[in-house]
């Protein structure tokens, strides 16, 4: 898809709003014809070469009026665009946010996290800002029209000499359109770069102090900021050059009319009201040779903002960031009931029966979701045996990750995936719930096939917690919720579970306590019971534990793997550790080494066949 074919489809996403807008630009350019013909008038009553039938005074009335009448026209103008720009700008960053979000883990942005807030935040307001423009121009094309027509009839040579400076604007943006992308593309490179800078520091406070590398990284960071100072500048100045072309080749078409209108004055072709005129039209004039020149801009650099998006999207059809979708603005329509489909129940009647015979499920209000209704939440029968055949993804910068791995567990079963760091535990994890896209391999719930695992594996299907904890600087309820209602008592249930009672008596505000960014106000412990109470929270079938209990001590583990046992009776465990408490727990443990299968079976099996369990076993107790 071409630049102009994404600008199209933007204006087309809601038509009537954006002829709305175009209505009221229309009208509001349109607006000074009135007041040129006014001053005219004025000027040649003064003179004596017309007579207004109800006197000066009443010329300063309606002048009056129609200012008043215009600045309620901008007023109106303002509204339309705000509206319709703010819905552009929502659609493509939804649309954007959306495909970030199916795409798996490793997957879901093609570039830094400071490049991906540029995209976000920069490309999509160029974006706003050329659909904006056009509106503008388009409206002063219409009073340019009428303004030329009205001129023409007075006197065609001036009317001529209006529009040179027009030509010359254009001129000057066409010659200047290569530079215009090239910098505008250096400019966002050099500011996602430094973004993605501040993030990295405040990331790693700590590591920089600890590492003494607090010097060599300002200077980075100094480096970036003077690259990206650079690009701005040379951004900037183009732009104020053609800024500097437009209103000069305006003056000095000004200067030209105003030379010409005092020989024709002289000559008695041309009176005061005829001068007024012109020079008030031209006022206005000007604004269009300043607004296509500003558009001619904005569209350059939406080209250039438009591939930057597109490569967000990572090979899919760059026709998704327009793709009319429901935004969050709308008027309430119907009620309805949540759709939920049973995994092998395309129809989805099976569930609905289900959730007649309960009861129904609660209604809930529909908005414009109509025009893009969400996909049927997927409503798996309870787990009787996950199964994994040849597993096998690869990272592309290094060639390492899993191959040919097989697993299975059954209902309520305790399994254990354990080997040396880099053997591959966290990959055949985030492999087998979808976070990475497999290259080979087949999943199956229940004998049935799972085509998407990562919109399958959510709950009520599954609950996960990453290696490192991700935590929001919001309350601890809110990072234990994440958005979902808490039913009576299940929250409570979730902290005992995850052994978080005490720790909730002695933080200063308990559940509504702050944890910072990333939860820096919480011990590594904590944060990692805390993860652990927000997946405990959520029902599900299999819960997924990657390296939960790396920071905490052995007493703490122990009582979280036995509570787990015994208030999630029937529930499902795959766990990533080499700690001997989970060890002990599991009913099944896979070691991996190079990442495929070394060894599997129990630990009594294990610790007679396997060396490297061995290793790990007993490493625990030497440290090593």
């Amino acid at each position: 898809m071409k630049t102009r074919h994404f600008f199209w489809r933007l204006l087309l996403y809601r038509p009537g709003l954006y002829l709305l807008n175009l209505l009221a630009w229309s009208l509001i350019h349109m607006a000074p014809l009135l007041p040129g013909l006014l001053t005219k008038a004025f000027f040649d009553h003064l003179e004596g070469t017309y007579e207004f039938p109800y006197g000066v005074w009443a010329i300063a009335v309606l002048l009056i009026g129609a200012a008043l009448a215009r600045i309620a026209l901008i007023f109106g103008g303002f509204m339309t665009d705000v509206h319709f720009r703010f819905r552009i700008a929502t659609l493509i960053r939804r649309n954007m946010l959306a495909h970030v979000l199916k795409e798996p883990g490793a997957r879901a942005i093609p570039c830094s996290p400071g490049e991906a807030i540029s995209n976000f935040r920069d490309d999509v307001d160029q974006a706003e800002e050329a659909t904006s423009w056009s509106v503008d121009t388009l409206g002063l094309i219409g009073f340019v029209i009428v303004a030329s027509w009205i001129l023409i009839s007075i006197d065609l040579q001036l009317t001529v000499l209006v529009f040179v400076p027009l030509i010359l604007v254009v001129t000057a943006a066409q010659i200047a359109t290569a530079r215009i992308q090239k910098y505008r593309a250096a400019s966002r490179e050099s500011t996602a770069k430094v973004t993605g800078a501040i993030s990295e520091m405040f990331a790693n406070v700590q590591a920089i102090q600890v590492a003494g590398a607090e010097k060599r990284v300002v200077d980075r960071f100094v480096r970036l900021s003077e690259n990206r100072r650079q690009s701005m500048v040379k951004d900037k100045l183009l732009t104020e050059a053609l800024s500097s072309v437009f209103t000069n080749s305006v003056n000095l078409g000004t200067g030209l009319i105003l030379v010409l209108a005092s020989y024709k004055m002289r000559n008695g072709e041309f009176t005061v009201g005829d001068l007024s005129l012109f020079v008030y039209y031209l006022t206005f004039v000007t604004q269009l040779i300043s607004n296509v020149g500003n558009f001619m801009t904005y569209y350059k650099q939406m080209g250039v903002s438009f591939k930057r998006m597109v490569s967000m999207l990572q090979g899919a059809p760059a026709t998704l960031l327009t793709a009319a979708n429901y935004i969050g603005i709308g008027r309430t329509k119907t009620k309805h009931q949540p759709e939920r489909r049973r995994a092998g129940d395309p129809d989805g009647e099976q569930s609905l029966t289900e959730e007649r015979a309960i009861g129904g499920a609660p209604q809930v209000e529909e908005t414009e979701s109509s025009l893009n209704p969400k996909p049927p939440m997927i409503y798996a029968p309870p787990l009787q045996q996950l199964e994994a055949r040849g597993l096998t993804y690869r990272y592309p910068e290094t060639g390492r990750g899993i191959e040919n791995v097989s697993l299975n567990l059954t209902r309520g079963s305790f399994t254990v995936v354990t080997g040396m760091i880099g053997s591959g535990k966290t990959t055949l994890v985030r492999t087998l719930l979808g976070l990475l896209p497999a290259e080979a391999g087949d999943i199956r719930w229940n004998g049935e096939r799972i085509d998407n695992p990562a919109d399958f594996f959510i709950p009520p299907q599954s609950a996960y917690t990453a290696q490192i904890p991700r935590l929001y600087s919001d309350k601890l309820r809110n990072n234990i919720l994440l958005g979902i209602e808490e039913q009576p008592g299940s929250l409570d249930r979730a902290l005992h579970a995850a052994v978080m009672e005490e720790d909730i008596k002695h933080l200063q505000d308990g559940l509504e306590t702050m944890v910072g960014p990333r939860g820096v106000k919480l011990s590594g412990g904590q944060a990692q019971r805390t993860a652990a109470a927000r997946m405990l929270v959520r029902d599900a079938e299999l819960y997924v534990f990657d390296d939960l209990s790396s920071a905490l001590d052995v007493e703490t583990e122990r009582k979280l793997w036995e509570r787990l046992f015994r208030e999630r009776r029937g529930a499902t465990c795959l766990v990533v550790s080499h700690r001997r408490a989970a060890l002990n727990h599991a009913d099944h443990i896979i070691v991996l080494n190079g990442g495929v299968i070394e060894a599997e079976g129990t630990a009594e099996e294990l610790l007679r066949s396997s060396e490297s369990f061995r290793q790990l076993w007993y490493g625990e107790e030497t440290g090593t």
